[in-house]
């Protein structure tokens, strides 16, 4: 069975911080890369950011770079999404997903989980 849970979300004001939590089951966490994506209403789904297994590759959205950080735990099954700096444009529903290989592209990856809200107030 598959599971992918995110936890973290909130209200922040502009300039705040949030910590996004992906806990997984062991079979998806053992897949290789993890990933963060977002979607506002209205709009698709973009990526955020993505993690290779060892946590040493780490790919970022542009809007992302230099005030996101995404890390992951492999004992803990658990992968994070640290935001700083956040803005209103930020506001999404924010999914973790679990694929092969480091990628930007949502096709790539397999797995899903339900979704955490952010919203950033000005």
């Amino acid at each position: 069975q598959v599971h992918l849970l995110e936890s973290g979300g909130g209200q922040v004001q502009a300039g705040g911080s949030l910590k996004l939590s992906c806990v997984a089951s062991e079979r998806t966490f053992s897949t290789g890369a993890m990933g963060w994506f977002r979607q506002a209403p209205g709009e698709e789904r973009d990526f955020v950011a993505a993690i290779g297994w060892a946590g040493g590759g780490t790919y970022y959205a542009h809007s992302a770079t230099g005030r996101f950080t995404i890390s992951r735990d492999n004992t803990k099954n658990t992968l994070y999404l640290q935001m700083n700096s956040l803005r209103p444009e930020d506001t999404a529903e924010y999914y973790c997903a679990a694929g092969k290989a480091i990628s930007g592209y949502e096709g790539d990856y397999d797995y899903w989980g339900q979704g955490t809200q952010v919203t950033v107030s000005s």
